[in-house]
């Protein structure tokens, strides 16, 4: 099943994506939180230098109908919030989707990761365009066994670059030298890094293949 990255960018209508954004030392924990009929209600961990700061710009927020905190400390403050734009549950509650907690959100951008079919993460895809937010996909992936990622940050970066230029394209449109100077790494090393990235991919392939039924092929 495939697993995606995506990062969101939170409107600024909604508490959390303009509160991180005007206190940029600030992070948003959302720890547990659901849907009611009129909005949503949720804890958050509040961490900055100055929580009590955040917290009264969470309470004087227009989608905020309540806040109330549950414990203190001096850089950390635990919340119960009450919202009439529970946008991002909202959009997982549409598309069917579970948005798995803790739900980490700081200047104003969140990272999701997610299993689902494709189907079910196109469709989470047109809940948050309808809902007016906005969203990059770092990668979409066929699951491999166990947790581990078929590749790693960097062999994806450069997978990516290498075919967004063309690397991979007949003819040819990005030597190895401009994909080099494109993501600022050494000749060698982008070479070697594609290598193994290719290898990684080809054994995951030929593994599928194992698992297939083998055609005959007649003499």
């Amino acid at each position: 099943m495939p697993e995606a990255k995506l990062t969101l960018t939170i409107p600024e209508r909604t508490w959390p994506g303009e509160i991180t954004r005007a206190h940029g030392d600030a992070t948003i924990r959302i720890l547990a939180a659901m849907t009611e009929s009129d909005g949503g209600v949720g804890l958050a961990e509040v961490t900055a230098r100055d929580p009590e700061s955040v917290v009264a710009d969470v309470s004087a927020h227009d989608s905020v109908d309540d806040v109330e905190v549950l414990q203190r400390g001096s850089r950390e403050c635990l919340i119960q919030f009450r919202t009439r734009l529970p946008l991002l549950l909202l959009a997982a509650r549409d598309s069917g989707l579970p948005l798995e907690m803790p739900f980490e959100i700081s200047d104003g951008e969140a990272t999701w990761t997610l299993t689902a079919s494709q189907d079910a993460i196109s469709d989470l895809g047109d809940q948050l365009t309808a809902l007016g937010v906005s969203y990059t996909v770092n990668y979409l992936q066929q699951e491999v066994g166990g947790s581990e990622a078929l590749l790693t940050d960097r062999q994806r970066a450069i997978v990516r670059e290498a075919i967004d230029r063309g690397y991979y394209d007949t003819p040819r449109e990005c030597s190895l030298t401009e994909l080099a100077d494109a993501v600022g790494l050494a000749k060698s090393t982008v070479s070697e890094t594609l290598h193994r990235a290719e290898e990684r991919v080809m054994k995951e392939f030929a593994a599928g293949l194992e698992a297939e039924p083998q055609p005959v092929i007649e003499g």
